[in-house]
């Protein structure tokens, strides 16, 4: 039997994933598709969705909901965490942390990052240690923020389990260098046949090249995005600085490139990304209570997250029937990358087999992007450390490397404001 289980079963990206499965399933043969949530309110709502979706497909796979950890986990071949700890209500107060301070208010990066990390990591870790016991062998797929650095986390505090992290940056700048190349050559590219190369840090990468069926197609890409560029009224990159890079940057990357200027749009809030998505989810949670729809609304791709479904279930197929196929993934790179530290997580094309997921031989980047990269692993690895211990000398310590953190004589008040607003979450760092 094969059964995959979901924490954090209750997302409103839950219904793009049922999708997923049932369009795989003639690869899959899913048996059971687990949907566990702490929020039985929610749960109840995404869950009873998800079934009506299910049965409209003819029923291929049971869906289970649940509000017991281990029911879930025992005897699941895949377990996927979507989850969030404090829910939407935390995620606007990160925002709001890093505005009160000058500071970036984002959720994977900087402060508003860091703290989700901090209330995160305890409780991924704990669910993999339960995974290990309960499931032996099971794989922990993680596309939980900030998945590279939670990721790392599994890795160094939980290495009875196998785990990868996913995220659907590649996969969506694939499917628009794809749908690019279509409109100049009128050619339609399946994604099969196309490889996209990348390297960085979840949230932290370039893409230096592109591929179809072996044929470098890097300078048409980069030609055709410069010129969107240079006619753009508000370009996400200035386009000297991308051609002067050579590749195209992770949209992430506008938070270190120019701070200032993201600084400026925080001046515009409310509403702020999370209030926005408050506002999504509340539209979609009322479609998904509609008793009689069992299609997933349009209204879910303002959510964010396009492709994640996609992203998943190919992994699963992949590693479950052995298909050799090359994805993006979060993992240690294993000396792919020559004079980089091998037990590094690192965002980066793999190939997946029933082995495992293998990263594929690259070359480094330019140094610039190393220095970038090597600031905020060594933030990662601090905060990772401060989150399992609840160190406060070790979180102001990881405030203090990011780039995006506060200047020394700051560091004081960012730390205990982020810990008060998340103190029903950070037991440790209280005991």
């Amino acid at each position: 039997m094969l059964k995959v289980a979901v924490m954090g079963g209750g997302s409103t990206y839950t219904p793009e994933l049922v999708n997923g499965f049932l369009e795989r399933q003639g690869f899959l043969q899913l048996d059971e598709l687990w949907l566990m949530d702490i929020d039985q309110q929610r749960l109840q709502v995404v869950g009873g969705f998800a079934r009506r979706m299910v049965k409209a497909a003819g029923s291929p796979f049971k869906v289970v909901l649940s509000t017991e950890l281990q029911d879930a986990l025992s005897g699941a071949a895949y377990v996927i965490t979507q989850l969030r700890v404090g829910q939407m209500n935390a995620r606007q107060q990160d925002e709001y942390l890093g505005r009160r301070h000058g500071l970036i208010g984002q959720e994977t990066t900087g402060v508003g990052g860091m703290a989700k990390a901090l209330r995160t990591i305890p409780v991924i870790l704990q669910i993999a240690h339960d995974l290990e016991i309960l499931a032996p062998g099971a794989m922990l797929i993680n596309f939980t923020n900030p998945s590279g650095l939670v990721t790392e986390a599994l890795f160094r505090h939980a290495p009875g389990v196998r785990a990868v992290g996913v995220c659907n940056s590649a996969i969506t700048t694939k499917m628009m260098i794809l749908h690019a190349l279509t409109m100049l050559t009128g050619e339609v590219t399946s994604p099969d046949r196309a490889f996209l190369k990348t390297l960085g840090l979840n949230h932290l990468s370039w893409y230096y090249g592109f591929e179809v069926d072996g044929v470098e197609k890097w300078d048409i890409v980069l030609q055709a995005y410069l010129e969107r560029l240079k006619i753009s009224e508000n370009p996400e990159f200035l386009p000297e600085d991308v051609e002067r890079l050579g590749m195209i940057p992770n949209s992430y990357l506008r938070y270190f490139y120019y701070t200032s200027r993201m600084l400026k749009l925080q001046d515009s809030w409310p509403p702020s990304r999370a209030e926005q998505v408050m506002a999504i989810e509340e539209s979609l949670m009322a479609d998904y209570a509609d008793i009689q729809r069992t299609s997933v609304p349009k209204g879910l791709m303002q959510r964010g997250g396009a492709w994640y479904s996609t992203v998943a279930t190919q992994l699963i197929n992949a590693h479950l029937n052995d298909l050799n196929e090359v994805h993006v993934a979060n993992t240690r790179q294993n000396e792919a990358v020559p004079g980089y530290p091998e037990d590094w997580v690192m965002e980066m094309p793999c190939l997946v087999n029933k082995k495992g997921i293998h990263p594929l031989p690259c070359g480094p980047l330019p140094d610039e992007c190393y220095q970038l990269i090597a600031r905020v692993k060594a933030y990662e690895l601090l905060t990772v450390q401060a989150a399992i211990e609840g160190d406060r000398s070790l979180a102001r310590r990881a405030l203090l490397t990011h780039p995006l953190g506060p200047a020394a004589d700051q560091v004081d008040a960012v730390l205990e404001d982020m810990l008060q607003v998340n103190k029903p979450y950070l037991n440790k760092f209280f005991a």
